[in-house]
């Protein structure tokens, strides 16, 4: 007999901790993550401890930014259970990283390497730089990259930007000579220049436009062969730029194969006009010099050259420039930049950040551009700097004004004008703004210390803000994801919003939030409570509208209710009388389950089919909507006067 009642027993509490495992799993699907750990700990606590209900503990502690306690229960899970998802043990290594233990995350990261094989989160993963997860989590920053083939682009090659004094220079093959050059079938190349202006568009916005593009003022800089991609000092008055290796007599001249190589030439203001146009010394007649940038201090020449002792086709070099206007040895800026491929154009940004082209790096096809912390950093790596800036075409010539964040690029991709194109680009942020009002179903007031949540697509919760007098909340989001907006208040039942934002900047989305009263006049109303045909048990659904019951209970201590059930009139009167007090009945006793004093429920009973609210009584015939109006419980504030049956 012991044994049978032991056995019992246990059969009550696994079933009871079955269903409370299924209601906590509502409540963590529709983002009730308090409820749902309350729920979930019930369930440990009653000695269940499965994969399941650990790992949701874990997640609701995560997506509520709890770190410590979403640790404590992924690493119960993990130590307990061989087999749990490698998506667990990336929030686990999320999490230890949050609190500061990145030893213990670098351990699970070598160990989701091995069951994760793939995953694009380890790609390029060092189990030696704990940094890594840094890298990791900043890959995902939202910018808005506008990025514009420019008007004046010809059929031809257009490259190699650079801005001083709003004119933009860069190389053509428009030039008006025509010689042909032999590469590409397309003239040589000329610098020219295209001054820049702001105007206001009808919005009262400041955009910039375009002049007409000329050869740069200066008869000696331009040749019938190529001259182009210039860097010009901070004073504006010299100007380097690359040439075709020429005599004085302006004609090529070659090494002993036959091949005509680059240089750099150095050319002076006067004026307005560039002249004198000098060699560098640096240059050599059997090796290509050209590509030249400056420091920010202009005290350093950075150039590209094949000349012997590189590490690749192309490599940048670097040279000192020194006050009395002579330069140093050149010195390869080494195998950190530079490859077996080719390395090209480098560029120096106002904040020091160094930019260049490669193909020997890992990039998306042919030349990309990388950026680089070297100057600052000896040790820093070159990064991708990614789409849409870098295409699988050359991207290169790459050029950017730190403070306005726009910029040029040239690329051969395809859709535009000419071989080469220039491209100007401006980034910014992508943000919209989510915003509403909530208000009180039906009566339509404004509603204040309404609790406004915004969830991410993962269900974690980033933002919450509380209502005040005007019942107004705002949050900033990112371009083209999904968010709810869930909205919460005492004594009131929740309204959700599903917002997916577009890729437009600035855009901006309502959402207002419409709160139902739990408490109107002398009731607690929440939605229908169903139950299966023919069946008393409270299903997972209706016992997530019942805490609506709980929450109000809680809150208001002396409150009293009684319970009414009522049927449709299909079945015979008196079994629908039955089962609508077992149904009402059943009712009670979750709410008692869930720590609300019996004496507290007045009374619970049933009225079978005796008030319909419609016409659907025996013998009538009626749709099933028709039917479902019937099927009601009412939840009745009382003063405790009357008795129970």
């Amino acid at each position: 007999m012991k044994i049978k009642l032991l056995t019992l027993l246990l059969v009550l509490v696994s079933t009871l901790s079955f269903a409370q495992t299924k209601l906590a799993d509502k409540f963590f699907e529709n983002y009730g993550y308090v409820k749902a750990i309350e729920l979930y700990e019930k369930v440990v606590e009653k000695g269940k401890e499965d994969a399941h209900v650990l790992t949701r503990l874990g997640d609701a502690y995560y997506n509520n930014s709890n770190s410590e306690k979403a640790v404590y229960w992924y690493e119960k899970a993990l130590s307990k259970y061989s087999n749990i998802e490698a998506e667990y043990i990336y929030k686990y290594i999320q999490s230890l990283r949050s609190i500061g233990n990145y030893k213990e995350a670098n351990i699970w990261f070598k160990k989701l390497s091995q069951a994760q094989q793939g995953d694009s989160r380890l790609k390029g993963y060092d189990p030696d730089n704990i940094d890594i997860f840094d890298q990791l989590t900043s890959k995902n920053i939202d910018l808005v990259v506008t990025l514009e083939n420019l008007p004046f682009n010809s059929e031809l090659s257009d490259f190699g930007s650079y801005v001083k004094d709003s004119t933009l220079y860069f190389a053509s093959a428009r030039g008006e000579h025509k010689k042909v050059y032999n590469w590409n079938k397309e003239p040589f190349l000329d610098i020219f220049q295209i001054p820049i202006k702001q105007d206001e568009n009808e919005e009262g916005e400041i955009i910039e436009t375009y002049g007409s593009p000329s050869e740069i003022i200066g008869e000696q800089v331009n040749t019938i062969y190529h001259e182009a991609s210039i860097a010009i000092t901070n004073d504006g008055k010299t100007m380097y730029f690359t040439r075709d290796n020429i005599n004085q007599r302006q004609r090529l001249k070659y090494d002993k194969e036959g091949t005509t190589h680059l240089k750099i030439y150095k050319a002076s203001l006067v004026g307005k006009q560039w002249t004198n146009p000098e060699e560098l010394p640096f240059n050599d007649d059997v090796f290509s010099t050209g590509h030249p940038s400056l420091s920010v201090d202009n005290k350093t020449l950075f150039f590209v050259s094949d000349r012997e002792g590189g590490m690749g086709q192309t490599d940048i070099y670097s040279v000192d420039i020194k006050e009395d206007g002579s330069y140093g040895e050149p010195v390869n800026l080494g195998n950190t930049i530079n490859t077996e491929g080719r390395e090209m154009f480098p560029f120096v940004s106002k904040d020091s950040t160094f930019y260049f082209s490669s193909d020997g790096h890992l990039n998306l096809g042919l030349l990309d551009v990388f950026k680089s912390n070297m100057l600052k950093n000896e040790s820093s790596e070159p990064e991708n700097i990614g789409a849409p800036f870098n295409s699988g075409y050359d991207d290169f010539a790459f050029y950017i004004d730190n403070e306005s964040q726009k910029g040029y690029i040239s690329s051969n991709r395809p859709d535009g004008k000419g071989g080469d194109d220039i491209y100007g680009f401006t980034i910014s942020e992508c943000h919209q703004i989510i915003s509403g009002i909530a208000s009180e179903h039906r009566t339509e007031i404004i509603l204040s210390e309404v609790k406004v949540q915004l969830i991410d697509q993962t269900g974690k919760i980033i933002d919450e803000i509380i209502t005040d007098e005007d019942g107004a909340y705002t949050f900033e989001v990112e371009c083209n994801q999904t968010y709810t907006i869930l909205g919460t208040k005492e004594d009131y039942q929740e309204d959700k919003k599903i917002i997916t934002t577009s890729r437009k900047n600035e855009d901006t989305i309502t959402a207002d939030l419409v709160l139902k009263p739990l408490i109107l006049e002398s009731q607690i109303i929440i939605n229908p409570i169903f139950f299966d045909y023919d069946k008393d048990a409270i299903r997972t659904d209706a016992q997530y509208e019942l805490e609506n019951i709980v929450n109000v209970l809680r809150k208001h201590k002396e409150m009293v209710i009684k319970i009414e059930s009522h049927t449709d009139s299909r079945g015979r009167d008196k079994y629908n009388l039955k089962l609508s007090d077992r149904r009402a009945k059943s009712t009670r006793e979750y709410i008692i389950s869930r720590g609300i004093e019996p004496s507290r429920i007045q009374s619970a009973r049933g009225f079978g089919e005796t008030r319909l609210l419609n016409k659907c009584a025996n013998g009538v015939k009626c749709s099933e909507e028709q039917h479902q109006v019937n099927r009601r419980s009412y939840f009745y504030i009382v003063d405790g006067e009357e008795q129970k049956p």
